[in-house]
């Protein structure tokens, strides 16, 4: 029995085993790479959702006064400012039955502030342009010259509202652009 006594008091006597000091900084180095790439994946989300919502688009405007005003001191031409209005669903003039235009269009602008402007006086655009648009037959608008006409007729239109009675090369809106045009 004495024999099966020792082996148990070897047990006691031998040192519990030293915990490695590499495997926790590993560990501990892993969880900051982790946590890191978790923060910037947020932030990119999050940025990227300020964007679509509009909310960085008051900031766009101010970045592009800033550097157009860099750009006047440097004899540089000034990056455009471009301001997406909502989508126009209208009824067209009936030819074969009900059809109807839905556009989506950004406006070229002079600067920020006339961005600013155009906020001001949305109601009235929007119901002017819904109106013109609202006037037009599908088979005018099919082919590319009566698109380009009709962006020409919104971009008077819009001139009119913002800037009434001036003319020359200082209109507020330079350019009126589709980004959708679809008629059913």
């Amino acid at each position: 029995m004495a024999k099966d006594a020792k082996p148990e008091a070897d047990a006691e006597q031998a040192p519990p085993p030293k915990r490695s000091k590499k495997l926790v900084i590993i560990v501990v180095a892993a969880l900051v790479v982790v946590l890191a790439i978790a923060g910037g994946a947020a932030y990119m989300v999050v940025r990227n959702q300020r964007a679509q919502d509009g909310e960085d688009g008051d900031a766009a405007i101010e970045s592009a006064q800033l550097e157009k005003k860099k750009n006047d001191k440097t004899g540089k031409a000034a990056a455009p400012v471009y301001v997406p209005l909502e989508a126009f669903t209208v009824n067209l003039v009936p030819e074969n039955g009900d059809q109807f235009l839905q556009l989506v269009m950004a406006i070229e602008v002079a600067d920020g502030q006339v961005g600013d402007r155009i906020k001001t006086y949305t109601p009235k655009l929007r119901n002017n342009v819904v109106l013109l648009l609202s006037s037009k037959k599908a088979s005018d608008l099919i082919t590319r010259e009566g698109k380009e006409t009709l962006a020409n007729e919104i971009r008077d239109l819009i001139n009119d509202v913002l800037a009434a009675g001036t003319k020359g090369p200082d209109l507020p809106v330079r350019e009126v652009l589709f980004t959708s045009f679809i008629i059913q």
